[in-house]
């Protein structure tokens, strides 16, 4: 043993384990409230009289809140302090589930959603953020963000078991209180475990409201806009109108940072191209990986019969095959090869699944047609998630942890929602199509046209995971270093923060 790594032994926290436990119990449920409600809807819209045209704004109020001020989110960390943003988000968002679970009227359950997903939006980058400062041992990292890579893939569709289950055997307010006893007990648990990284008043720096008010703007508008896609289709005067709205104030928020002394997001965050590399491949990974999710619940309910609880269960060998991608393959893997040796075929092995899909009939078996697709597209997106999300913090000083967790963070959301509307858009204008020329009365004729739209979406959806592949082998050149969990900038701000 080095003298080095005696001497990193002996100062790392030996509490660092069951931090890691705390941070990832947070993720996960961050994760899994995306999609636990959407089993819960139907049942959710009935009791309390929402119309179909509102309904939506169950899943939208979640989406643009988190998506919206995450950046916002992530710089508040850096200002006041990881272990206190998360925390604050823990319990706030345990309040935000408890009046959800008790909403009685529409806007209470839709006003809910919202605080969730703001609250969320404190929470997310927090808990990257605390994951990097925690590890700085490039093995113990790897493991780490193995773990951490695995929930943020797998969660998604764990909240569909999840939904299922408390759906089908309690009630459905039990998908928001479910958080209550996660949030508190996380919460108690960062509060004894996590490190204490308070930032003195008189050592803040000033908070970039413009960039704020711009940035978090031109999200909100995108993904409003993205979402209002769904219903009201791409060529709608408000999509437009949002889309337009949200690229020109990200526009106006660039210039912003480029000139003030404290911004929001550092520019030269972005410009690394390693980390913007990243940040693109999950982005578009997540626009297939949510496609698929859409698809396959529509398509194990209403066309092959399958119970909500057991449509969640047959996402479970994706969610295993994640994991063991994560942390069994990457894990091992991120300290030996380049990133992009990981990233590039797990996209390759993602589009592979959605090839696989393609051939997909009404009466095609689940265990030769879905459950290979699932296996690939889990082995595929464990390969991207991991070094990608290591990458966002990667030998960012600690003052910028947060903002460059937000940002890997904000394209998981953006991709997510620009995912869920434009794949069915397509899937639904597919079907109407295929149905025009036929006899659409006709109860199989409809399943043969739903089947049809899923496989064009997902035929969009492999492009779009190759076309990923393509940028990330062009963007990501960076190479496992000896030493390199904390990089030049890292070091030096520590012993800045350690000096008197």
């Amino acid at each position: 043993m080095s003298l080095q790594h005696a001497s990193d032994e002996q100062t790392a926290d030996p509490r660092r384990w069951w931090a890691l436990a705390v941070i990832a119990v947070a993720q996960l449920m961050i994760v899994l409230d995306a999609t636990i409600v959407n089993i819960a809807l139907p049942s959710a819209q009935k009791a309390l009289g929402i119309s179909d045209g509102n309904r939506q704004w169950v899943i939208t109020a979640y989406t643009l809140a988190f998506g919206g001020l995450l950046l916002l989110g992530g710089r508040i960390g850096d200002l006041f302090g990881r272990k206190r943003t998360f925390t604050v988000g823990l319990l706030g968002f345990a309040l935000a589930s408890a009046i959800g679970g008790f909403s009685t009227e529409p806007w209470m359950l839709f006003a809910a959603r919202a605080l969730q997903g703001a609250f969320g939006a404190l929470l997310a980058p927090s808990a990257l953020s605390l994951l990097s400062i925690t590890f700085t041992d490039p093995k113990e990292r790897a493991t780490a963000f193995g773990i951490f890579g695995a929930l943020a893939g797998g969660g998604a569709a764990i909240g569909l078991i999840m939904g299922g289950l408390l759906t089908e055997y309690l009630n459905w307010r039990w998908c928001l209180f479910v958080n209550i006893p996660i949030s508190i007990a996380a919460a108690t648990g960062a509060f004894y475990l996590l490190k204490r990284d308070h930032i003195a008043k008189g050592r803040r720096i000033k908070l970039d409201l413009p960039g704020a008010v711009l940035g978090c703007g031109g999200l909100l508008a995108i993904v409003f806009g993205t979402s209002e896609a769904v219903s009201r289709g791409w060529g709608d005067w408000l999509v437009l109108s949002c889309l337009g709205l949200g690229a020109l104030l990200l526009v106006c928020f660039v210039l912003v940072e480029r000139s003030t002394t404290h911004p929001l997001l550092p520019l030269h965050l972005v410009r690394n191209r390693n980390r913007g590399g990243g940040a693109i491949a999950v982005g578009m990974a997540v626009i297939g990986m949510f496609g698929l999710f859409l698809f396959l619940t529509y398509y194990m309910q209403a066309v092959k019969g399958y119970s909500p609880v057991m449509a969640g269960v047959s996402f479970l060998p994706m969610t295993a095959a994640i994991v063991i991608s994560a942390t069994g393959i990457a894990a091992r893997l991120m300290t030996r090869v380049p990133s992009r040796n990981l990233i590039v075929p797990g996209l390759l092995l993602a589009a592979g699944g959605m090839a696989w899909l393609t051939q997909m009939k009404v009466d095609s078996p689940y265990s030769t047609m879905v459950l290979p697709a699932e296996i690939l597209l889990g082995l595929g997106m464990g390969l991207v998630f991991m070094p990608s999300l290591s990458l966002a913090t990667l030998g960012v000083a600690p003052h910028e942890t947060g903002a460059a967790s937000a940002i890997i963070n904000s394209s998981q959301q953006v991709g997510g929602s620009i995912g869920v509307a434009l794949l069915n858009t397509i899937a639904a204008s597919a079907t109407a199509t295929w149905l025009a020329t036929r006899n659409a009365a006709d109860q199989l004729t409809q399943a043969q046209g739903a089947v049809h739209g899923y496989v064009v979406a997902t035929t969009v959806a492999m492009g779009i995971l190759l076309l990923a592949a393509v940028i990330a082998f062009l963007m990501i050149d960076h190479k496992p270093e000896a030493g390199e969990a904390l990089g030049a900038g890292a070091e030096s701000e520590s012993a800045a923060v350690a000096s008197p």
